[in-house]
């Protein structure tokens, strides 16, 4: 009946990467390691991450017509994603600044870029690809109006999964599409907003939960994920590594949980499995070059 088990909806960066021995404060300048380039975005990385996992993906995204972008393209195809839904122009391709710290840890700036092109009428142009697809996956590194257009064009029995990143305030429509919203601490704040957000992981997806989602799945970083629904709160212990780069943990850990929740699994199971797939992540440097596959998630 459908012709992928997620179509992810979202940004496709340039990742620019220097190692750093630490943040540099207000007007400070620090010395870093070589620049590295690498394909990112939130939207490009979960599309690889649950292609390489084995699920059938595909990405509807904006590139610039630049070195960058085809830097993109590649790196999905490499992975085996359908670019189908990529389009080319309009911009110049997305650009991450990220600086990754010795214990794993990185900040990052994002230029939009192309990403900001995505529009409500490129989401209508490619509804082929939403009737086609089990699950689709969105982030906000594009406009808001555009993920809105991605829940409207949803088809019949499909599901929606979306991690709120860079997190901003969600209209009732989003987040009652959600099964489930992903969020870590700071995104559950957020958009809890002026709500009472409590003292625990748990209390901020109960509130969550009764702001509409269908489930709520809080990433707890070191300390693994809790997954809520009506069914009630659970946590999903961590799985322990030495991490090297944190950077694209969360994307390949909404991709895993959105793919095995696809295909039947429950919320519980589902994050178990998402949370082995981001430990994995962060044990190599980059984004879509640490993702693993499925054997080596099963080797792990």
């Amino acid at each position: 009946m459908y012709d992928y088990d997620l179509l992810v909806v979202g940004s496709a960066n340039a990742d620019l990467v220097i190692g750093v021995e630490r943040r540099p404060g207000a007007g400070e300048t620090v010395l870093g390691s070589d620049l590295a380039v690498h394909p990112g975005g939130k939207g490009a990385n979960q599309a690889v991450a649950a292609a390489r996992l084995g699920a059938r993906t595909a990405l509807l995204a904006r590139v610039g017509d630049d070195a960058h972008g085809r830097l993109l393209l590649d790196s999905q195809r490499e992975a085996g994603v359908d670019t189908v839904g990529v389009l080319v122009g309009g911009a110049p391709t997305g650009v991450a600044l990220i600086t990754v710290d010795p214990s794993g840890d990185n900040s990052i700036v994002v230029s939009p870029g192309a990403n900001g092109r995505l529009t409500p009428e490129d989401v209508r142009a490619a509804g082929c690809l939403f009737q086609g697809s089990r699950v689709v996956s969105a982030q906000l590194e594009i406009p808001l109006e555009t993920v809105v257009e991605a829940v409207r064009s949803l088809a019949p029995g499909s599901r929606f999964v979306l991690n709120p990143s860079p997190p901003r305030p969600l209209p009732q429509e989003v987040l009652a599409a959600c099964d489930p919203l992903i969020v870590n601490e700071h995104e559950a704040k957020v958009i809890l907003g002026d709500s009472a957000a409590g003292d625990t992981p748990e209390d901020w997806a109960r509130i969550l939960l009764a702001k509409g989602p269908k489930s709520v799945v809080v990433t707890l970083g070191a300390e693994g994920a809790l997954v809520a629904s009506a069914e009630g709160v659970s946590r999903v212990p961590a799985v322990k590594v030495d991490a090297v780069d944190t950077t694209g943990a969360g994307d390949s850990f909404t991709a895993a949980l959105a793919w095995r929740l696809g295909a039947g699994e429950s919320l519980a199971r589902a994050a178990a499995y998402a949370v082995r797939v981001g430990a994995a992540t962060v044990t190599k440097e980059g984004a879509q070059a640490s993702f693993p596959t499925a054997a080596e998630v099963a080797g792990a």
